[in-house]
């Protein structure tokens, strides 16, 4: 299983159907081999202050994004039948893609779930500090790069 996808996101609120970025890397037989980073605009464009003090993206920031429904062809070739990798997977990014879809009306698509919180059962900042793991954390594309080491780590 060296080839997979690791993927995380970041919501504007506590509606799981409020991303506002997709991080995504694609690994093949062990190598990083595409990395994709979107601002997309959440529902209504509309943030909690508790969560943009988390990530840092606001409203500004994604006002001429695109929606998730936009951007999820360019994305969804990554996760449709493939290992999907996530750092708390269950407990957040899962649920949020699912909610996320059901809100556009799009179809969940069939993939295997792996969370690294699940192999570790550490949070994903003490890790990277633990294995030296580069990690601007709460930014999807850096987190979803620490979640490919780190499963990379555990094969």
């Amino acid at each position: 299983m060296d080839s997979f996808t690791a993927l995380d996101f970041e919501t504007a609120t506590g509606y799981r159907n409020s991303i506002c970025q997709v991080g995504l890397v694609r690994v093949e037989n062990g190598i990083i081999v595409k990395e994709i980073n979107i601002l997309v605009q959440p529902p209504d464009n509309y943030y909690w202050s508790r969560f943009t003090e988390i990530h840092g993206i606001t409203a500004k920031d994604t006002a001429n994004a695109l929606t998730f429904a936009q951007v999820w062809c360019q994305i969804a070739p990554y996760i449709e039948n493939q290992n999907v990798i996530a750092h708390n997977g269950f407990g957040f990014d899962f649920p949020v893609l699912d909610k996320t879809l059901e809100y556009y009306n799009l179809p969940t698509p069939n993939y295997n779930k792996i969370c690294t919180y699940r192999i570790y059962k550490s949070n994903l900042a003490t890790l990277c500090r633990k294995f030296n793991i580069p990690l601007n954390h709460h930014d999807a594309l850096s987190d979803a790069k620490a979640c490919a080491d780190l499963y990379l780590m555990s094969l």
